[in-house]
């Protein structure tokens, strides 16, 4: 196994047990609730397999899914998160992204937040869509998705800063 697989599997096993047994915990408000989870989605190789992220992503979110007692709802957001990546990537990268010559790591700040910010939008939005499953309190789901998505890109990006710290010393 070369360390690029190693790497993956050990942040998918890290990041489930860290959201299954510590941030699903978490609940500021009532409403905030952090998924760095979705971390996984975000670091997966561009230029890995498409199928193989797609069903990655589904066991991620059926993991949550299994531990938190939420019917799918976590599988399917992850779900779409992985499957409108590819768009996601070409919007905030472009050429680079088409050609598969970027790391994430060495692309622009701003490629960077834009990317972050609406793979994490997108996978809120659809996550407590299907959790209220109703329009009636839609006030309530722009409000929940806003908020905990504000609080799980800042995880998100300390938790990079963090291990990017740690990986040049």
């Amino acid at each position: 196994m070369n360390s690029v697989v190693l790497t993956n599997i050990l942040r998918f096993i890290v990041l489930l047990l860290l959201q299954v047994l510590l941030l699903n915990n978490i609940n500021f408000l009532g409403y905030i609730n952090p998924y760095l989870y979705v971390l996984f989605l975000v670091l997966y190789p561009f230029n890995g397999n498409q199928t193989l992220f797609i069903f990655l992503s589904f066991l991620l979110g059926l993991g949550v899914d299994i531990f938190e007692d939420s019917g799918g709802i976590n599988a399917a957001a992850c779900l779409v998160a992985a499957y409108i990546r590819p768009v996601l990537l070409r919007f905030s990268f472009g050429v680079s992204y088409d050609y598969q010559t970027i790391k994430f790591s060495s692309t622009q700040p701003g490629s960077r937040i834009s990317y972050v910010v609406i793979l994490v939008l997108v996978h809120h939005f659809i996550l407590f869509l299907l959790e209220f499953f109703n329009f009636a309190h839609f006030l309530l789901l722009l409000k929940k998705t806003f908020f905990s998505a504000i609080f799980t890109i800042i995880l998100v990006f300390i938790t990079l800063a963090l291990f990017k710290r740690k990986s040049s010393r």
